[in-house]
């Protein structure tokens, strides 16, 4: 059984597409639980973003666990199969290993070099888990990523390269309105997402902070923060969102909402009681404010498009390099460490094979020679089983060396061949699932 990945990203569809496929928590769960109904997947977890949804799963068979796969997608969509694939990708084996690694280090993210998405993966491992939808396969690979994200964030300056979408975003309002510094903005989101986008806004030095939610009681917690951190801050219920558009200097949009929650009206509404520009951020994916908004007059829309071009979201081409040594380093290491994994099963088999013949010979031993001393029946064990440990010290060092390399699995299938080893007895010996760890979560890619 191999890991197959099937995703869609910002590097293989447009903002729309992603709008059709972006997925809550219930969503994710359902996708799962829909993957796992074949008997060609084994364990499957979602990687969702507000720049990727991708799947990854144990398969029995290439084809048809892809075929699974997409129809799951194409249903969840509502897009035909053969739309799907035009902006899907795919990837097995070894390059779906590689993908997990630099997603898991911000290579591919919107904003190269990016931090948050390492949260990200560790939810998705997490709620996997929690499911029970993961076994030894995903475990492992999931561990592993978080370790090689970790490890990139630390010993590269990608981060500092590339910053989140947020301060890209704030970044390119502040350019817009000629500085950040004294204006009024709001906040329309306050979860995760708009919590960092309020703390950058405060850094960048703005004067007053509306925060609109739909749950007004969040709202106002992070309101109370934002005051405790110097700054004039109010809470809103959504429905209040017109009025307070109409003194705000820049807008960050970052709801879950599967709807814009800014309508042309709201934003008409605001310019009509208004004469300088409005700069708003919409960091939602799907997007939380209508398209049609980009088209009036004195308002200038950020999205998730833009960013992507800003030359600011791109990483420094040496630390981007560094990290992607890292990742390659990280995925020669990984799968020599997986091939030598699948081997020591059928070597701690032989090795119990061995040790069962030569009790299987002591025993006959003793049979025979029943007036045998023990003193000398000991000797003789110990001869004999010393014996069988200098026989089988060779080739089994090197079979384990063998198998680090690309296509090392084979000597594990020759040996087996070779000395008639039941399948049964080597799966008995496979060794349980590894301890979880965990890495500090993040907030959004």
């Amino acid at each position: 059984m191999s890991v197959l990945l099937f995703g869609v990203s910002h590097r293989s569809a447009p903002v729309s597409v992603l709008e059709q496929l972006s997925t809550d928590e219930s969503d994710q769960a359902k996708i799962v639980d829909a993957v796992l109904q074949s008997s060609l997947v084994t364990e499957a977890m979602v990687l969702s973003t507000c720049n990727r949804v991708e799947v990854y799963a144990v398969v029995e068979a290439f084809h048809g666990g892809l075929s699974v796969i997409g129809q799951v997608l194409s249903e969840h969509s509502g897009m035909s199969l053969g739309d799907l694939t035009k902006y899907a990708y795919v990837r097995y084996a070894e390059a779906a290993v590689e993908h997990l690694f630099a997603v898991a280090s911000g290579l591919d993210s919107a904003v190269i070099g990016e931090r948050q998405v390492l949260g990200q993966v560790r939810r998705a491992y997490a709620a996997a888990e929690a499911n029970h939808t993961v076994g030894r396969t995903l475990h492992e690979l999931a561990q592993r990523a978080l370790s090689v994200g970790k490890r990139v964030h630390t010993e590269t300056a990608i981060d500092a390269a590339g910053a989140s979408v947020v301060s890209v975003a704030l970044g390119t309002a502040d350019e817009r309105l000629g500085g950040l510094a004294g204006r009024t903005a709001v906040v329309v989101g306050a979860g995760s997402m708009g919590a960092l986008s309020a703390k950058h806004l405060v850094r960048a030095g703005v004067e007053r902070v509306h925060v609109v939610n739909r749950s007004l009681p969040r709202a106002r917690r992070l309101a109370h923060t934002l005051r405790e951190l110097g700054v004039v801050a109010d809470a809103f219920p959504l429905d209040h969102l017109q009025p307070v558009l109409t003194d705000a200097d820049v807008v960050v949009c970052c709801t879950g909402a599967v709807r814009p929650v800014v309508s042309l009206a709201d934003v008409h509404h605001a310019l009509a009681r208004r004469e300088h520009q409005l700069v708003i951020c919409d960091l939602g994916m799907p997007r939380d404010v209508d398209p049609a908004v980009a088209g009036l007059p004195g308002v200038f829309v950020i999205d998730m498009d833009r960013i992507q071009r800003e030359p600011s979201a791109r990483a420094a081409a040496s630390d981007a390099e560094a990290a992607r040594k890292i990742v390659a380093a990280e995925v020669a290491n990984y799968l020599a460490g997986q091939r030598m994994a699948e081997v020591t099963p059928t070597v701690t088999a032989l090795r119990q094979r061995a040790a069962d013949v030569v009790e299987a010979e002591l025993l006959r031993l003793d049979n025979r020679l029943p007036g045998l001393d023990s003193a000398h029946r000991d000797e003789v064990a110990r001869t004999v089983r010393r014996v069988v440990d200098k026989l089988l010290h060779a080739p089994t060092v090197r079979v384990k060396q063998l198998a680090s390399a690309p296509g090392g699995d084979s000597y594990a299938e020759a040996l087996r061949e070779l000395f008639e080893l039941d399948p049964q007895a080597v799966d008995a010996v496979a060794g349980p699932e590894l301890p979880i760890i965990t890495t500090d979560p993040d907030k959004h890619e």
